[in-house]
């Protein structure tokens, strides 16, 4: 699997982040809308940090969580990628996929259209991933219906083990989809 050259559909292209995305990652990482599903919020620091983190990830493995542009050249829109399951999670080892996206762009198929080209890509590999996870806070149906528009099916409900029940219990629980290369394929 190697998402390093930029993975192109109709209207979107997912690529490495440059300087030029720093803004828009940080409202990312930070905006309450955007992050209402998850536990924390970055300063600008934190987040031009993660993103040079990403960077450095996808040299040194391949795939990671990427930029997500609709008009070459302009900053990304989103998040998109796939990435290595932390090794707490409860079905690691294993590749997730993901996706985040500026509110403005919600509801316009981007994600799903995005996330789609991804999956054609690390799947068109014989020799790489037999199965792709993904997973959401349950109630995050958006996420939930990208997931199933792909055709990952739900295998598992879970408790993440890196949200604190103490302090964030609505952000607990987890609904974990999968999907086979088999499944993908046969759906083509």
């Amino acid at each position: 699997m190697d998402m390093r050259t930029p993975i192109q559909s109709r209207r979107t292209r997912v690529r490495r982040w440059e300087d030029r995305d720093r803004p828009n990652f940080h409202r990312l990482n930070a905006d309450e809308e955007i992050m209402r599903f998850f536990p924390m919020r970055r300063s600008r620091a934190e987040s031009d940090a993660l993103m040079d983190v990403l960077n450095r990830r996808l040299d040194a493995e391949g795939c990671s969580f990427l930029a997500l542009e609709i008009d070459d050249g302009a900053p990304a829109v989103g998040i998109m990628g796939l990435a290595r399951l932390d090794p707490v999670m409860p079905f690691a080892p294993g590749i997730e996929i993901g996706w985040r996206l500026l509110p403005e762009y919600w509801g316009q198929g981007l994600a799903n259209e995005a996330a789609a080209a991804c999956v054609d890509r690390v799947f068109a590999d014989p020799g790489a991933l037999t199965e792709i996870v993904s997973f959401c806070v349950a109630g995050n149906d958006r996420s939930e219906a990208v997931m199933r528009r792909l055709g990952f099916t739900r295998c598992a409900d879970f408790d993440h083990p890196k949200v604190d029940p103490g302090t964030h219990p609505d952000l607990v629980r987890h609904r974990c989809y999968a999907l086979a290369r088999t499944d993908w394929h046969a759906r083509a």
